[in-house]
């Protein structure tokens, strides 16, 4: 049985900067970089990270409001990035997500309580928020290891 603790994702370079990404039982998807570097033909990595943002926060409203035994109805979640350079490089300076209710907050009694805790219920919102450390190790076409970071 694996472990619930980890996970693995893994992928396969295809042409250009287009790379299959392969979540195992769960599916795949293509991801690719905007012109000029690529043709655009997937979501690039900073629009992933957009959107498990906010499908974490919109799956974690959902549970909290469903604790109470609720319906938020069909939730929907809009996130909006910027990009800034940094020391010369570009980064992500901010992420703002908009969820949106289904229903009328005054349909939902315990609302206030399932938004005071929602966004503790996020483990990606949260860990980008504190930072993630990232190892680093690069392997040659023989498996030798040529970096470590």
């Amino acid at each position: 049985m694996a472990d619930p603790a980890q996970f693995s994702v893994q992928l396969r370079l295809l042409d250009g900067y287009k790379f299959e990404i392969d979540f195992g039982d769960a599916g795949q998807l293509f991801s690719d970089e905007p012109a000029p570097l690529g043709e655009g033909t997937g979501p690039n990595p900073s629009r992933l990270l957009a959107a498990a943002v906010a499908n974490c926060l919109a799956a974690s409203l959902l549970f909290s409001v469903r604790k109470f035994k609720e319906d938020p109805g069909p939730v929907t979640a809009e996130v909006r990035g910027e990009l800034e350079r940094q020391d010369g490089r570009l980064r992500i300076s901010k992420l703002q997500v908009d969820l949106q209710l289904g229903h009328n907050a005054v349909e939902i009694p315990h609302l206030e309580r399932a938004l005071s805790q929602f966004e503790n219920f996020c483990v990606v919102t949260q860990s980008v928020r504190q930072g993630i450390e990232v190892s680093v190790q690069v392997l040659d076409s023989d498996g030798q290891l040529v970096h470590q970071g």
